[in-house]
């Protein structure tokens, strides 16, 4: 178990965020709800975790395996960087465009689009099984003849650039827009507004957009979130729900070439026997009160988590798989049990009480496995 570029830009993420809460109060803006930036990097923290244990290795060492089995061998030094820059691209917008038309796709990448916020957090906010939907699109990359090497570094680049893409504070940034990501262009992409849905799906760069039609400037303020709200911030349930209500629909199909449309539909296909859309309330967004005490406890014990999870995903491949595993089991139980406090959810404190419980036993787990 390696670090990860992701991994040591935590403390970039950090910082990036207070610096978003800063402006945010110098300009009299409240751009953060407590509950909803903890639910969106616990969702994030599940999937570095899945990713440090699985992912990356299927991920790189899939596609790794199959460059071996390349149609072309890119010439020169310079070649193969230029063919993964725009192939990663044009990889992800067709990746990115299809997970928001086709169910199966959606029912993992919809876990990015629950917050009904939009700041830095917001782009923390990933799908445990998001990787397993982009194999279909990365690796014939491989074959094309981009080395592993080059996919790597600029796939976690792509990765990291979108990362400041998410926030209210930056306006519209006119001709560059044509050209690249913007802040203004992925919030478009994030809300639900008629005109704004299924739009601007690029990650670096906007020319794919501009190409291919989905290229839309943002006019008109947005409304962010799903069509159908989850309405919690615990991140375990965000990461299975959509799949459930997959199977669920499955299940009540009239015929069995309705259960299999189910996964392979758009998002927006409701028949009657799916019971159409509720029209949701867009004025308001879901946000149980939290008491100051619980909000203060919930965010010490927060940051201690984001310090436990850096020098984890840093340094944890120096333990024992099972001191992993349980440091690992720690870190997801934390995630879950301090945004669920904040909700009220009763059965939250005697998760937290188990949580409290467990410190000192990994503590002791790791001083022994040292």
């Amino acid at each position: 178990m390696q670090p990860n570029l992701i991994a040591m830009a935590i403390p970039l993420f950090v910082v990036g965020i207070a610096l978003e809460l800063a402006v945010a109060r110098v300009q009299g803006r409240r751009v953060y709800r407590l509950a909803d930036a903890m639910a969106d990097m616990g969702c994030g923290i599940a999937q570095q975790l899945v990713s440090l244990f699985l992912a990356t290795a299927v991920l790189l060492g899939g596609y790794a395996w199959l460059y071996e089995y390349r149609l072309f061998t890119l010439p020169t030094a310079w070649l193969p960087w230029v063919a993964a820059v725009f192939g990663v691209e044009f990889a992800y917008y067709w990746w990115h465009r299809l997970s928001h038309e086709v169910n199966i796709l959606w029912a993992a990448h919809v876990v990015h689009h629950h917050s009904e916020d939009y700041n830095l957090a917001v782009a923390l906010r990933q799908s445990v099984t998001t990787w397993l939907t982009t194999i279909p699109f990365y690796f014939p990359l491989a074959l094309l003849g981009v080395p592993p090497l080059a996919f790597g570094v600029v796939l976690g680049l792509s990765t990291l650039y979108q990362f400041w893409i998410h926030t209210e504070l930056v306006p519209p940034l006119g001709w560059f827009e044509k050209l690249f990501n913007t802040p203004a262009l992925h919030r478009v992409h994030h809300a639900i507004n008629p005109r704004y849905l299924d739009k601007n799906h690029s990650a670096t760069f906007a020319f794919f957009d501009v190409l291919f039609g989905t290229w839309e400037p943002e006019t008109e303020p947005c409304v962010y979130g799903t069509t159908r709200p989850l309405n919690s911030f615990n991140p375990l349930y965000a990461q299975v729900e959509s799949w459930m209500d997959l199977v669920r629909l499955a299940r009540r199909a009239p015929t069995a070439r309705d259960a299999l449309k189910v996964f392979f539909a758009s998002p927006a296909w409701r028949p009657e026997w799916m019971g159409g859309y509720e029209a949701r309330d867009v004025t308001r967004k879901y946000d149980p009160p939290a008491s100051r005490a619980m909000q203060r406890y919930a965010l010490v014990n927060w940051l201690l988590l984001l310090a436990g999870v850096f020098v984890f995903l840093m340094w944890g491949g120096e333990l024992t798989l099972p001191s992993q595993a349980a440091a690992a089991a720690v870190l997801v139980l934390s995630t879950l049990t301090l945004p669920t406090l904040l909700e009220g959810r009763p059965w939250a404190k005697w998760l937290e009480g188990a949580r409290l419980a467990s410190l000192p036993a990994l503590a002791a787990l790791l001083l022994v496995a040292r």
